[in-house]
């Protein structure tokens, strides 16, 4: 799985970089399905955080979040992404 994490409009921190993959770790058991996972946070007003996942058989799965804590925000895209990979890992298991 590659990862890539992008910061736009501010520096991210050691600590809230370690805190995001901590997180990451929670989609651990489908890394052998996914090829790619983006991570894009964003501050504007609020902080935007953004996933898109690419798996290996051509489906992509895109999730946003924001809110006015990075923490926050990352928690409830991360919770939105588990979702989306765990529906997209049943339906593939029902198709064989």
């Amino acid at each position: 799985m590659n990862t890539d994490i992008k910061a736009v409009h501010f520096t991210m921190n050691d600590d809230v970089r370690g805190y995001l993959n901590k997180k990451i770790e929670r989609i651990h058991n489908a890394e052998s399905m996914i090829v790619d996972l983006i991570i894009t946070i964003k501050k504007e007003k609020d902080f935007d955080a953004e996933a898109t996942v690419n798996f290996r058989w051509g489906v992509s799965i895109h999730v946003k979040e924001e809110d006015f804590d990075i923490t926050e925000a990352i928690d409830k895209m991360m919770d939105k992404l588990e979702l989306k990979i765990t529906k997209e890992k049943e339906k593939v298991k029902e198709k064989r």
